[in-house]
């Protein structure tokens, strides 16, 4: 298999799902929006770019499986599996808000070999693929080498629906207000990790996400240059529902802060 070329079209059919997004916000008001959870809402349009997104991955490889948020699909398989994110930033979106993003990663039986961020807003596209590098619109990118958490900008999200660990997540927040550069919330997690490839974040932390929201960037920040676990420093970050990334300089301080806080 050429990742390559794989990916180059993996790109196209991002770009494509997300000129199809941005062309639909300016008639928000006449979308129908769904609540799936507390908080956590579906518009038609994040269906219809799933759609279309899967019916294209299709075509590169017929017999593949799909891990995809709106369940437009179901079909999974024992060596390929997509992991599709079509709208990410629905909130945002529903809002007029951006940043948004597409999100595909392309999973070989336990390894991400494949990942490609569109965001939207700043019609930008960020992709990597193993051993190949990361890359934004062609030019390859790299994390930051920022090398104390004291002078890193951090993103982060804030949970929706899951509320137990609430405290203990407001205590972290607090910790890296006062020993940070600061804090900084998108509402796009795939956004914030490719911010964190390409070197506008120094690192990135959050609880209660899906495979979806982590896949593509997590393989685009380890091509960049950078290390992704969760938040014990383990390597349950694609189905464990938390994830911290950031450059290797400051990923051990980092992962012990995150550690200490939420787990002890």
């Amino acid at each position: 298999m050429n990742l390559k070329n794989l990916c180059d079209n993996v790109v196209q059919i991002a770009r494509e799902a997300g000129q199809y997004i941005k062309s639909q916000q300016k008639t928000i008001h006449n979308i129908k929006i769904e609540a799936k959870g507390v908080h956590n809402y579906v518009t038609e349009v994040d269906k219809n770019s799933e759609r279309f997104i899967i019916s294209e991955l299709q075509k590169l490889i017929p017999e593949s499986g799909f891990i995809a948020e709106e369940q437009t699909i179901t079909r999974q398989s024992d060596t390929y599996n997509w992991i599709v994110d079509p709208l990410d930033g629905t909130t945002n979106y529903i809002h007029g808000l951006m940043p948004v993003a597409v999100s595909i990663a392309l999973r070989h039986k336990e390894h991400i070999i494949m990942g490609v961020i569109y965001e939207i807003g700043s019609d930008e596209a960020f992709w990597a693929y193993k051993e190949g590098g990361a890359y934004l619109d062609g030019n390859k990118i790299h994390v930051t080498r920022t090398a104390k958490l004291d002078d890193a900008l951090l993103a982060t999200g804030f949970p929706f629906y899951d509320y137990s660990r609430l405290d203990r997540y407001m205590d972290l927040l607090r910790f890296f207000m006062q020993t940070s550069h600061g804090l900084r919330r998108l509402g796009s997690a795939a956004t914030d990790l490719a911010y964190v490839a390409c070197g506008r974040f120094d690192g990135f932390f959050e609880y209660s996400l899906s495979p979806w929201d982590v896949a593509a960037g997590s393989l685009i920040v380890e091509e960049a240059g950078g290390k992704v676990a969760d938040f014990q420093g383990g390597e349950n970050w694609l189905f464990g529902k938390e994830i911290i990334a950031s450059n290797s300089m400051i990923f051990d301080e980092f992962v012990q802060v995150v550690k200490k806080v939420m787990y002890e």
